[in-house]
């Protein structure tokens, strides 16, 4: 591997001059820029179409910087973050009065988390601040889960990509919302309510009406541009079966083998295999071609929650039309 010093230092030039750019996490790809300069962040928001009332995550180095950034920190928040920081974890807390609104989408509370990539952390602690990141993609697509991904997406747009690899997760962070008279998970990751649970005790899940807006919890997001449906494997061999017969042009995400005279790729029936590899098949099938994609329902259990809820919202960001094969 190359001496990534020089990558560092012409990212630390480039966020102080308040500029956007490609960072690698163990995540997902995201877009950064200052998370203390206001315009910097109205950069990333005008680069994805985001909406802005729609908060970003601040990434920190470490939990020591949680109270620049948050006002309270509970407890069990800190246990959290003990736990699992370095890590996938986003936690929702009460926001310092000097975070910017464009940060916080306007609320009163403010989403952080330390990512363990190790170029992500060579920046934050050489930067000496917060870095606001959502997924480097247009707002609603795919999330990117290499530098090449980001490239493709906003190519001069977006000149500075800090390449560190394929994302090792895949899929977004956990974020878990200190917000109410007890922890709630906001939207499901790598880290599953039940190793949650056991730092902290019980927990709720999912939004409800008291909940914070927070990063990837719209019905609708990560989503390819191909109608897409989602499938259990007998009916998707069926649909499969019908749409080829009207001259369709199919493709296929299965779970460890395709199905007879159907193009596609396949993806491990492993949760943490599949998350690593699906935003990246995705893309592929994306863009290959196809009028159509259907995508193999995972299996149930707590270890798919994730990557179940991120097919869901693809899904309903992708449904086919009235037009559509």
């Amino acid at each position: 591997m190359s001496d990534p010093a020089p990558a560092i230092a012409e990212a630390l030039d480039a966020l102080r001059r308040g500029e956007v750019i490609g960072l690698p996490t163990e995540t997902v790809y995201g877009l950064a820029a200052d998370a203390s300069n206001a315009d910097a962040v109205r950069r990333i928001f005008a680069l994805k179409g985001r909406p802005a009332d729609h908060p970003v995550i601040v990434h920190i180095a470490d939990a020591s910087a949680l109270r620049r950034w948050a006002r309270s920190v509970p407890a069990p928040a800190q246990a959290l973050a003990a736990a699992f920081w370095p890590g996938p974890l986003t936690l929702i807390l009460p926001r310092q009065s000097s975070v910017a609104d464009v940060v916080t989408g306007g609320q009163d509370t403010v989403g952080l988390r330390c990512p363990s990539h190790p170029l992500a952390l060579c920046l934050l602690r050489e930067f000496g601040g917060g870095l606001a990141a959502p997924s480097a993609n247009r707002f609603g697509h795919i999330s990117p889960t290499s530098a090449e991904h980001v490239r493709a997406e906003f190519g001069d747009d977006v000149p500075l990509v800090l390449d560190g690899g394929d994302c090792e997760v895949g899929i977004e962070s956990t974020i878990v919302a200190f917000t109410g008279s007890r922890p709630r998970i906001l939207r499901p990751g790598r880290i599953t309510r039940a190793e949650i649970e056991a730092v902290v005790g019980t927990v709720d899940a999912g939004v409800d009406s008291g909940s914070p807006r927070a990063s990837g919890t719209l019905e609708a997001h990560y989503a390819p541009r191909t109608p897409m449906l989602l499938l259990a494997r007998a009916a998707l061999e069926v649909e499969a079966r019908q749409q080829a017969a009207l001259g369709k042009r199919v493709r296929v995400l299965a779970l460890d083998a395709l199905p007879a005279n159907v193009q596609g790729l396949v993806l491990p029936a492993r949760a943490a295999d599949y998350a690593h590899g699906l935003y990246a098949a995705m893309r592929a099938l994306d863009e290959g071609g196809g009028q159509l994609l259907l995508v193999e329902r995972p299996p149930a259990g707590p270890g798919w929650l994730a990557v179940q809820d991120r097919l869901r919202r693809a899904a309903a960001g992708a449904e086919p039309g009235d037009d559509s094969p």
